[in-house]
């Protein structure tokens, strides 16, 4: 049914899985490969799908799907089994991840809890997002439909994206607003979502500052004492919870 050549493939694609596990995962550190495979359900859930895709490949009827319907059942992550994953996915904690049929999954990508690749409409075809190389989408987030999220890009935690993201940009908010990034953004995984940028809170921060300014000339055209001073939004920056 598979050959040697699909199962070597496999166990090379399950042999990035955990290491991106051992890599990205600071509760993997100090874990043996053979534990990450018993325990951890973004795993197991990418090993089902490397199976299910396999047998796809192969024509197999039925298996890939059943092989899909328990692996949702045993980690309550869906990944259909025609949808391409690319090497060293690492999904963290995993529950409640879908990933649809047309969608495509880059290398080194990072997911959290709650991570939807979904479709728009019923149209059949290309309806579920691209995911290019090492991107990091925070739990909860929703893409939705035939999108693109570029290289390396940042999507916060509970966005809900439904338009192409430039690489190496970062996405906030509902609808999801792109934030460009100085810079290039380093390879690799970023967890630090409590600093993600608010353009919201900035476009206040703007509007504050020229109220402000309105006010001391209006002041000083009639004569009238200065106004209160509108305090500056200010991002309160704490410790970096990626430990940085």
């Amino acid at each position: 049914m598979l050959g040697l050549g699909t199962l070597r493939r496999v166990a090379g694609e399950l042999r990035h899985d955990v290491a991106a596990a051992h890599e990205r995962d600071p509760a993997a550190r100090g874990v043996s490969s053979l534990e990450i495979l018993a325990a951890w359900p973004g795993v197991q859930a990418l090993l089902a799908h490397r199976l299910a895709y396999a047998l796809r490949e192969q024509g197999v009827p039925v298996a890939p799907r059943l092989l899909a319907l328990f692996s949702r059942s045993f980690t309550n992550i869906e990944i259909h089994p025609c949808a391409e994953i690319g090497d060293g996915l690492f999904i963290d904690h995993g529950t409640g991840v879908v990933i649809g049929e047309t969608a495509e999954v880059g290398d080194n990508v990072t997911m959290y809890q709650g991570v939807t690749l979904g479709g728009t409409g019923f149209a059949t075809g290309k309806r579920h997002p691209t995911v290019q190389d090492n991107v990091t989408i925070g739990s909860g987030a929703k893409l939705l439909g035939p999108i693109t999220i570029g290289h390396g890009a940042k999507i916060g935690a509970n966005s809900v994206v439904v338009h192409d993201v430039p690489p190496n940009s970062t996405v906030v908010g509902v609808p999801g607003h792109p934030v460009r990034v100085e810079g290039v953004r380093p390879e690799g995984p970023d967890a630090d979502w409590a600093h993600l940028p608010d353009p919201v809170a900035d476009a206040v921060k703007m509007l504050s500052a020229r109220v402000a300014v309105l006010e001391r000339r209006l002041a000083e055209s009639d004569g009238s004492p200065a106004p209160a001073e509108v305090v500056a939004l200010r991002h309160r920056r704490g410790p970096n919870p990626a430990g940085g």
